[in-house]
C-alpha cells in the first residue's frame, strides 16, 4: 500500500499555524457555506472538499487533537496525547532520537524506514517462526500509537443549539400573545433515520480495504488503523439523502408563546427545537431574543411605564386631579399643590405585569410638564401683573446666592 504523507490541515483551511480557535471556526465556517453538498448537488469535487476542510476542522478545533498534530504533524485517535508530548520531547521521527538521555535506547538517525510496509508480512512469517526480525519496532510503535485496538463507532451526539432574534411589538410585549417565525433547523434524516447510511459496505476509499494507513512523524513511517473504517476495511453506503451527515436541512415555521411583561432582550428557550443529534442524540434548543418595540407615548424600563404629561399652571400652582394615560387605559393622577416643571410623580402597580414574579406589576413613573399659556388679551395681563405683585419673590434668588 502506498504510503500517505501527513496532511497540511492548516493549509486546507487557509490558516496559520498560530490561528486562534476563533479564526479556525470562522476559516471552517466559510468554507462550509462554499462546498456543502446542499449548495452543491451532485459535484463530487464539492463533496470530497468539504469532507477535507471538516476532518481538518474537526482536528484543529479540538484543543487535544491540535496539540498532537501540531506535535507529530499527523494525528490520529490511536495516539495519547501523553505518549505524543514524550515523542515530541524525545524526538521520536528525528535523527538522533535517543540522543541527550531521552530514555529511548535507539537512534533512528541511520535508520530509513520507508520499506516497513513491504517488509510487513516477512517481519510476521520471521515472528511465527520463531525469528526476530522487525516485530520489536513494531511492538514499540504498537504500544505508543495502538492504545484503544479498533476505533469504536461514534456514540450518539446532541444536537446543537439554534439562536433567532424576534420583533415583538410594544402592547404584545406587555400583554402577550403568539407569534410564528420562520427558521431553518437540522431534522433527522428520514432516508437512513439519522445512522448517515444505508444497507450495505464498501471497501474503504481511504485504506484500500486493507484496514491501515502509513503516516509520516518527521522522518519515520508507520502504519496506524484507518481512521475512517476503524481497521475493518469497509465502510457503510453514505446515504444519498443526508450524504453521510444523518440530518438535513429543513425550513420551518413555529408558532410559540410570549408571556406578559416580556423584556427587550429576553431570551425565550424553546426545548427540543434546535438541531437534530446525531446517531439518536437529543435535539438541541432553540432560543428566541426578544426585540420589544417602542411607542409614541409610553418609555418601559424593566417593568416601569414612563410618560410625560402636560399640566396648566394652575393646575400646577393649586394642585388638581388630572387625567392620565396608562397601559391599562385612562386614570386619575392627583398633582400636589406647587408642582414644578418636571417633577415626577410615581402611580403605583400601574406598571407592566412582571412575567418572572406572578401578581407583582411594575409603576407608573409620569413626568409633569407645565404649559405657559400665552397671553393675548388685556384683562389676562392685567391679572397676571397683580399676580406679580401679590408673589414678588425672585425664582433666581437660590441662584445667584451660590454665585
Amino acid at each position: 500500500m502506498p504510503p500517505t504523507q501527513s496532511k497540511d490541515y492548516y493549509g486546507v483551511l487557509g490558516v496559520k499555524k498560530t490561528a486562534t480557535a476563533e479564526e479556525i471556526r470562522k476559516a471552517f465556517r466559510k468554507l462550509a457555506r462554499k462546498y456543502h453538498p446542499d449548495v452543491n448537488p451532485g459535484d463530487k469535487k464539492a463533496e470530497e472538499k468539504f469532507k477535507e476542510i471538516s476532518e481538518a476542522n474537526d482536528i484543529l478545533s479540538d484543543e487535544k487533537k491540535r496539540k498532537i498534530f501540531d506535535q507529530l504533524g499527523f494525528y490520529s485517535d490511536q495516539i495519547d496525547p501523553a505518549q505524543a508530548e514524550a515523542a515530541a520531547r524525545g524526538g521520536y521521527g528525528r535523527a538522533g532520537a535517543g540522543h541527550g538521555g531521552q530514555g529511548v535506547p535507539f537512534d533512528f538517525g541511520g535508520f530509513d524506514f520507508n520499506d516497513f510496509a513491504s517488509q510487513q508480512a516477512a517481519g510476521r512469517q520471521q515472528q511465527e517462526s520463531g525469528g526476530g526480525g522487525w516485530g520489536g519496532f513494531r511492538d514499540i510503535f504498537s504500544g505508543i500509537f495502538n492504545q484503544g485496538g479498533r476505533e469504536q463507532p461514534r456514540g450518539p451526539e446532541p444536537g446543537t443549539d439554534l439562536e433567532y432574534q424576534i420583533n415583538v411589538d410594544f402592547w404584545t410585549a406587555i400583554r402577550g400573545g403568539t407569534t410564528r417565525l420562520q427558521i431553518q433547523r437540522q431534522e433527522m434524516c428520514a432516508t437512513c433515520k439519522g445512522k448517515g447510511a444505508t444497507g450495505g459496505s464498501q471497501t474503504c476509499p481511504e485504506c484500500h480495504g486493507s484496514g491501515q494507513v502509513t503516516q509520516m512523524g518527521g522522518r519515520m513511517k508507520f502504519n496506524i488503523q484507518c481512521p475512517r473504517c476503524g481497521g475493518s476495511g469497509k465502510v457503510q453506503h453514505a446515504c444519498t439523502t443526508c450524504h453521510g451527515e444523518g440530518t438535513v436541512t429543513r425550513t420551518e415555521q413555529i408558532e410559540f408563546r410570549i408571556k406578559p411583561g416580556t423584556r427587550d432582550g429576553q431570551r425565550i428557550r424553546l426545548g427540543g427545537k434546535g438541531n437534530a443529534g446525531i446517531n439518536g442524540g437529543p435535539s438541541g434548543d432553540l432560543y428566541l431574543v426578544v426585540k420589544a418595540g417602542t411607542h409614541p407615548v409610553f418609555t418601559r424600563q424593566g417593568d416601569d411605564i414612563y410618560v410625560t404629561v402636560p399640566a396648566t399652571v394652575a393646575e400646577a400652582a393649586l394642585g388638581a386631579k388630572i387625567e392620565v394615560p396608562t397601559i391599562d387605559g385612562r386614570a386619575q393622577l392627583k398633582v400636589p399643590p406647587g408642582t414644578q416643571s418636571g417633577q415626577k410623580l410615581r402611580m403605583r402597580e400601574r406598571g407592566v405585569p412582571s412575567s418572572a414574579h406572578e401578581g407583582k406589576r411594575g409603576d407608573q413613573i409620569v413626568t409633569v410638564e407645565i404649559m405657559v399659556p400665552k397671553v393675548q388679551d388685556e384683562r389676562s395681563k392685567e391679572i397676571l401683573r397683580e399676580f406679580a405683585k401679590l408673589n414678588p419673590e425672585d425664582p433666581r434668588a437660590a441662584m445667584w446666592a451660590k454665585v
